[in-house]
């Protein structure tokens, strides 16, 4: 049965903002408001975790789930990032949008493209988003919180505890987010590619 915890979406209470990275912390998955929309979130060493995530969204081995990370230096560990990278990422986060890079040999093998090696990492602009990633030891593993044959992400904490409090250990309400992903820019060309246009302005780069 998942906890419903309310984090104040400006100002997190350091005290909840813990209990929920314990949570995290020993096996659970929750859900967390974002500056795109609520995601589902888990530690990157739960294999178990990742599995259901894929059975619960109907997920091929294709897919490439997002590591969310608290910084760009935190970022270039798990990924690497050239000089013209560097450059979009920098004026591009934190923010709603998801880079595909190249993944360093930090990354396991599970969680990255099972052709292209590279995994999809983003910094996000969101006060509850942040705090959770500083209280952990390393970047969270997220996707979007959307369900086979939902049009939208789901942006309501009561209505995500309808369908998931027994698939989830909390559910944190930090008020509504948006209602669409974040822009995907493949960097792993010799050219910034868009994969997906999204909440994040993505009309100055070259769409795929």
């Amino acid at each position: 049965m998942a906890e419903l915890i309310e984090i104040h979406p400006q100002n997190p209470q350091p005290r909840l903002v813990r209990e929920v990275a314990d949570l995290i912390e020993a096996g659970g998955i929750v859900a967390y408001p974002t500056d795109s929309s609520y995601a589902f979130g888990w530690a990157m060493g739960n294999k178990a975790a990742q599995e259901r995530i894929r059975r619960l969204k109907h997920l091929d081995k294709h897919h490439h789930f997002t590591l969310v990370c608290e910084g760009l230096s935190e970022l270039a560990t798990y990924a690497r990032v050239d000089n013209q990278a560097y450059r979009l990422l920098k004026a591009l986060t934190p923010g709603p949008y998801t880079f595909i890079l190249p993944a360093t040999r930090l990354v396991p093998n599970r969680l990255q493209h099972p052709k292209r090696k590279s995994i999809g990492i983003r910094v996000p602009d969101h006060a509850i988003a942040l705090a959770l990633l500083a209280a952990l030891p390393e970047p969270l593993m997220s996707t979007t919180l959307q369900l086979p044959g939902q049009e939208h992400p789901m942006n309501d904490p009561w209505e995500i505890s309808e369908y998931l409090e027994h698939e989830l250990a909390a559910i944190v309400d930090g008020g509504p987010c948006a209602l669409e992903s974040t822009s995907v820019i493949d960097l792993t060309g010799p050219v910034p590619v868009v994969a997906r246009a999204g909440r994040g302005d993505v009309s100055h780069l070259q769409t795929a």
